[in-house]
C-alpha cells in the first residue's frame, strides 16, 4: 500500500517537473522572440504594417457593410414592413359565381380586426377611382383618387411638404378636401404651396386642396400611389361609389416582428365574417425585408474575403522576412542546436516570432479599424455600427495568417544541420 503511495507521489512530480520545463521552455522562447524584436525594431514595424493594413481592412468592411445594411433596411421599412394589406381576391368557382356573389371588405371588417386582433397600431380602408381632372389648357389626365382615412399617412409614412393632411374632423364632418403628390401640383399648379387652398372638381363637385404630400421613400412599385393622386376623406369618397365596400384595408402594427402572426390573424378574423367561398389574402414586405437583409450580408461577407486577400499578402510578407530571418542568424541557430536546443524549440522559436509579427500587426490595426466608427459617434450625432465578431474574425485570421506563413520558415530552421550551421559564414 505504501508502495503505491510512493509511486503516485513520485509520478506526479516529475509531472510537475515536466509542465514547469515546459512552462518554462515556452516562457524563453518568448523571450528570445522578443529580444529579437528589439534588434531589429524597423524590420519588425514594416512586416507587421502588412497585418495593420489587413485587419483594419476587415474591421473597416465589416462597418461600410452594416451600415449600407442598416441604411437599406431603414429605407425598406419607410415602405411600410409593419403593414399588412388585405384584399378581396374573390368567391365561387366560376366567373359569374365571383361576379353574383362578390363579398367585398367593408369598413366593419376593419373595426372587427381592430377590436380582435392584439398589435394593430392605425388602420385606414381605400376606395380607389379614376377621374378625368382638367390640367388647364385643355390638357386633363386620368387622376387615381383614393378615399382613405386620417391614419393613411401614417400608415404609409407620408411627408406632407405643404398644408396639412386632413384629420378626423374633417372625415368625420365629410368636408371635401384634399391632399394631393407635388407631382400633381407642380404640374397644375406651378408649385407646392400655389396649390394649397386652390379648389377642383371630381364628378363637378368642388373640393379645396389642403396640402401637398410625398411618400417617404421610393417604394420600389409596391404602393398603390401614383404620380398624380389625390387623397380625399373615405366618408366622402363612398358617396361616388353609393355603397359601403373598399378594395383594401391597411393594417400597422407596433412590430415588424408581429406582422406573420396578424396577417395570418386578420384573415381569418375577417373570413369568419363573410361567405365560406369568399377568398380573402392579406400581402406583407416582410418577404422583401428578408431578402434585402440576405443580400446586404451576402455582399458583406464577400466584401470580407475581398479584405481577407490584405491578410494573404501580409502573410506572404511575414513568410518572406521569416525566411529571410533564418538565413541571417543560421550560425545563432546552430550554436543553440549545439548547446542542446531540439527541433521541437527551435521551430517554436521562430513560429513564435511569426504569430507575434502578426498578432501585434492585428491588434494594432484592430484598434485603427475600431476609431472610424467610435470617434463618428463622439464627434457626431450619427453612430456606426460594428460587430464585436468582426473584431474576433479579424485577430483570429491574424493569428491563423502568423502560425501559416511562418510555419514554413520556422520549421526550415529546425531541419538545419547544427555542425553545417556553425560552419556557415
Amino acid at each position: 500500500m505504501a508502495t503505491t503511495t510512493d509511486q503516485t507521489r513520485r509520478a506526479g512530480f516529475e509531472q510537475t517537473l515536466v509542465s514547469a520545463r515546459e512552462t518554462m521552455l515556452l516562457s524563453e522562447i518568448l523571450k528570445i522572440a522578443i529580444d529579437s524584436f528589439k534588434a531589429s525594431k524597423t524590420r519588425f514595424a514594416l512586416t507587421a504594417l502588412g497585418m495593420v493594413i489587413g485587419t483594419a481592412s476587415v474591421i473597416l468592411v465589416v462597418t461600410i457593410g452594416l451600415t449600407g445594411k442598416q441604411y437599406i433596411l431603414e429605407l425598406i421599412q419607410k415602405i411600410g414592413t409593419n403593414s399588412v394589406e388585405l384584399e378581396y381576391a374573390g368567391g365561387g368557382s366560376s366567373p359569374s359565381e365571383r361576379v353574383l356573389y362578390d363579398d367585398y371588405l367593408t369598413r366593419l371588417d376593419e373595426k372587427a380586426v381592430d377590436q380582435q386582433v392584439p398589435g394593430v397600431l392605425w388602420s385606414s380602408p381605400v376606395l380607389s377611382m379614376h377621374e378625368r381632372l382638367s390640367f388647364g389648357g385643355g390638357v386633363t389626365k386620368d387622376t387615381l383618387v383614393l378615399g382613405v382615412s386620417p391614419e393613411y399617412q401614417h400608415i404609409r409614412n407620408l411627408i406632407v411638404t405643404d398644408g396639412r393632411f386632413f384629420d378626423q374632423t374633417d372625415d368625420t364632418e365629410h368636408i371635401k378636401c384634399a391632399v394631393v403628390t407635388t407631382i400633381f401640383a407642380q404640374e397644375r399648379y406651378g408649385s407646392y404651396d400655389s396649390a394649397i387652398g386652390q379648389r377642383f372638381q371630381i364628378q363637378g363637385i368642388p373640393f379645396t386642396i389642403i396640402g401637398v404630400f410625398k411618400e417617404a421613400v421610393n417604394d420600389f412599385g409596391q404602393s398603390e400611389i401614383q404620380d398624380e393622386t389625390v387623397l380625399i376623406p373615405y366618408s366622402v369618397a363612398r358617396y361616388f361609389t353609393g355603397t359601403d365596400r373598399v378594395n383594401q384595408i391597411y393594417f400597422s402594427m407596433r412590430s415588424m416582428n408581429d406582422v406573420p402572426n396578424a396577417a395570418k390573424e386578420i384573415v381569418r378574423v375577417v373570413s369568419a365574417r363573410h361567405r365560406p367561398n369568399s377568398v380573402y389574402k392579406a400581402q406583407t414586405l416582410s418577404a422583401l425585408l428578408t431578402t434585402a437583409a440576405e443580400i446586404a450580408n451576402a455582399l458583406t461577407a464577400v466584401l470580407v474575403l475581398v479584405a481577407a486577400v490584405t491578410l494573404a499578402v501580409g502573410g506572404v510578407g511575414i513568410m518572406n522576412i521569416m525566411l529571410a530571418n533564418v538565413r541571417s542568424r543560421i550560425r545563432e541557430i546552430g550554436i543553440r542546436k549545439a548547446l542542446g536546443a531540439t527541433y521541437r524549440e527551435i521551430k517554436l522559436q521562430f513560429l513564435a516570432e511569426a504569430v507575434i509579427i502578426s498578432l501585434t500587426g492585428g491588434v494594432v490595426g484592430t484598434i485603427i479599424g475600431l476609431m472610424l466608427p467610435l470617434s463618428v459617434g463622439f464627434f457626431t450625432a450619427y453612430s456606426l455600427p460594428f460587430s464585436w465578431w468582426s473584431i474576433w474574425i479579424a485577430l483570429t485570421s491574424a493569428t491563423a495568417v502568423g502560425v501559416i506563413f511562418g510555419t514554413v520558415p520556422a520549421t526550415r530552421a529546425a531541419q538545419m544541420d547544427p555542425v553545417d550551421a556553425l560552419k556557415y559564414e
